[in-house]
């Protein structure tokens, strides 16, 4: 299997994290370990798929989407810190000692965090588009759902929670797209090869 395609299906993986951690949120999944366990890899397989989109795009998003993907990408992986903590370590703390941490540095950092992924994911989205190579609807649905996704604290908990699902959709439509780009490069050789071909 190609690059593109275990990017994909990081993507899909991704995506149905997402759902799974707003069903669970939102009182539809019950909370278990194995819900709380998972939780975290939504970032991570995020991660991944973004980094599979980059591979598609870099050579019409520029400077842009270097940038971008930069930034995404670290405000992926500081969501995945952010996340791990919050289900494997914060649970284990007393709430003084969480709330002490929430108002020094750790609670600096989540902002931090915050702010990182935000703007990557509108610069990474705007080079997207620009590439002309990723649906424009699931790109745009991807950062739309990630603007209130990226503002956990800042936003009330049923417009975070839309805001996952609708990223979730956003980001299987990207994948979608990065799964059947593998089969062009065989497409356009195949045409080359025909035209190539003498008549009759």
């Amino acid at each position: 299997m190609s690059v593109l395609r275990v990017a994909a299906v990081a993507g899909f993986g991704c995506a149905g994290l997402l759902v799974v951690n707003a069903a669970r949120r939102g009182g539809l999944l019950p909370e278990t370990a194995f819900t709380h366990a998972i939780a975290p890899f939504a970032a991570l397989t995020g991660l991944l798929a973004i980094t599979g989109i980059y591979l598609l795009i870099r050579a019409r998003s520029g400077t842009l989407g270097l940038v971008g993907y930069v930034l995404n990408s670290a405000g992926l992986a500081g969501a995945f810190a952010v996340e791990y903590t919050l289900h494997f370590v914060f649970p284990y703390l007393g709430g003084g000692t969480v709330s002490g941490l929430l108002a020094g540095g750790t609670g600096r950092a989540f902002l931090v965090t915050s702010g990182v992924l935000l703007v990557g994911v509108l610069t990474f989205s705007a080079a997207a588009v620009r590439s002309g190579v990723m649906p424009v609807v699931g790109v745009a649905l991807y950062a739309a759902g990630m603007v209130p996704g990226s503002l956990r604290s800042a936003v009330p908990e049923p417009v975070y929670l839309a805001g996952l699902v609708v990223a979730a959709i956003g980001v299987a439509w990207m994948v979608t797209r990065l799964w059947s780009a593998e089969e062009e490069p065989l497409v356009l050789a195949v045409g080359r090869q025909r035209g190539a071909s003498p008549a009759g």
